[in-house]
């Protein structure tokens, strides 16, 4: 087989490496194009001689390019993968910091609340530019793939505005998953079959069977309480799991923020995280990870192309479902996995235009989502709280409506328990000022925003959060690598 696959946002080293071999574990793709594009020479210029040492070392016919011409790369593509970050590092520590002042801490802010929302206002005018491209250069009928968050919103921008075949992929289900295996005691991930269901980072695991056998809410909360590791990790998610009586696929840090309960106050932010990993609860935890990775990155990176040697092994072959789904496409192995798509009655109980994340079948007819699932009340209720933020965020995206985002805005369920109307106003007028340059959409109400904050009379406060840790610098990531690779 032969046809071309553009991965936008390629810069995302780590990420793009790992799609890339994912792919060429198929037998059929060894052929085919890769081009990869970024805004960031850089980034290019760090993944694609990784990705040549892979051709090179095993001996494949495999094509990489890189440019940072979009429709270049896109032009005669079959298939679009997006891990673009818009705004980078600098945007999302606003993200982050901004939201504090006016005492709202978040773990990742990437999805929703106040950070996911401005993060999806950066996105989407990129996303409908991506789309166009795609509509105009691509193979027609291409398919869009996107990874990047926040997740829902971008995947509705590309279906309803964009008018891309798009899917939009993430892990969660797969980690929740894991973790399930993990307490229940399965020798094998094969050994456990689920239905989950629901929108992405809020996808609930509705039916979970052990070798056949129907795990009920008691045996999987005894489970995870008797765990040494998850019943201190995952605090937040064993409790949201005793009372609605499902398990989230989100991590304990995520799922804490899409909930108006367990981060209304400093103290029951600390209740219920553990600081073990940033992805349990740690105040901008993603923001320092990720700082702490690109800094990795570049200071290893002689250390990531000798890794690039190393022949590629399928049984290595990751859990990501980009790769699953290219290869049922074009060979017809059929492919089970759960997928961000537009609703139109998949899910019974949320609404028809909603993306939700559910399972799907693939094959050389395309994907095939399983209908008719009804998911747990109290699920349905967190589920329509966002998708209510969500669709007002799609929508001020695309018309420039800063009053409909500062709405959209006030009706997150964290901001809600925490902002009031006056301090949702002047928080949302300090992050488009802070951040205008990435929202060509509300540049007509920048100089009005401007003029607020001038005069503005809400109070703020210089504050951290509840659970910060400082950016640790390559010598202390070293050392603690040194200290890992020692214990093991």
């Amino acid at each position: 087989m032969s046809f071309k696959i553009a991965i936008i946002g390629a810069g995302s080293v780590g990420f793009t490496k790992k799609l890339f071999t994912d792919i060429l574990c198929v037998p059929e793709f060894r052929d085919i194009e890769f081009a990869l594009t970024d805004i960031n020479e850089h980034n290019l210029q760090m993944i694609k001689p990784i990705l040549d040492k892979i051709v090179e070392s095993n001996r494949l016919p495999t094509r990489v390019t890189a440019t940072t011409n979009r429709r270049e790369a896109l032009t005669s593509a079959r298939y679009i993968i997006s891990c673009v970050r818009v705004g980078g590092l600098e945007a999302y520590a606003d993200d982050i910091r901004i939201p504090l002042k006016y005492g709202i801490d978040q773990c990742v802010g990437d999805t929703i609340c106040a950070g996911g929302i401005l993060y999806g206002q950066r996105n989407i005018p990129v996303i409908l530019d991506f789309c166009k491209d795609i509509r105009e250069v691509a193979e027609p009928g291409a398919k869009f793939l996107n990874y990047a968050n926040p997740m829902a919103m971008n995947t509705w921008a590309a279906i309803e505005y964009g008018k891309v075949d798009t899917v939009g992929l993430c892990h969660g289900v797969q980690h929740g998953a894991e973790q399930i295996a993990d307490v229940l005691g399965a020798k094998s991930r094969s050994d456990l079959d689920y239905i989950c269901s629901g929108i992405n980072h809020q996808t609930w695991f509705i039916d979970l069977r052990l070798h056949g056998r129907k795990i009920g809410k008691d045996e999987l909360v005894a489970a995870f309480e008797a765990h040494p590791v998850f019943s201190q990790q995952e605090k937040l998610r064993i409790d949201v799991l005793k009372r609605f009586g499902v398990y989230s696929t989100e991590s304990n840090g995520h799922l804490s923020e899409y909930l108006p309960w367990y981060r209304k106050r400093p103290e029951e932010i600390t209740r219920w995280i553990d600081m073990s990993d940033w992805i349990h609860g740690e105040t901008g935890g993603y923001l320092r990870h990720s700082t702490e990775t690109r800094n990795w990155f570049e200071t290893e990176f002689p250390q990531f192309l000798a890794s690039a040697e190393k022949p590629i092994d399928p049984s290595k072959r990751s859990n990501e479902h980009a790769s699953h789904i290219l290869e049922a496409l074009e060979t017809n192995r059929v492919y089970r996995g759960h997928f961000n798509v537009k609703n139109n009655g998949v899910i019974t109980n949320l609404p028809a235009d909603a993306i939700i994340e559910s399972p799907g079948f693939v094959d050389r007819f395309g994907i095939n989502m399983v209908s008719g699932i009804t998911i747990p009340e109290a699920c349905a209720a967190t589920c329509i709280a966002s998708i209510n933020v969500q669709r007002m965020s799609v929508h001020a995206a695309i018309s420039g409506d800063l009053d409909l985002l500062k709405l959209a805005v006030l009706h997150d369920p964290l901001v809600g328990a925490i902002s009031t109307p006056e301090e949702v106003w002047q928080m949302v007028d300090e992050m488009v000022v802070a951040q205008a340059g990435w929202l060509p959409q509300y540049a007509d109400a920048i100089p009005a925003a401007k003029e607020r904050l001038a005069k503005s009379t809400v109070k703020t406060r210089d504050w951290a959060g509840a659970a910060r840790r400082n950016v640790r610098s390559i010598d202390e990531l070293r050392a603690e690598k040194a200290a890992l690779k020692q214990a093991v």
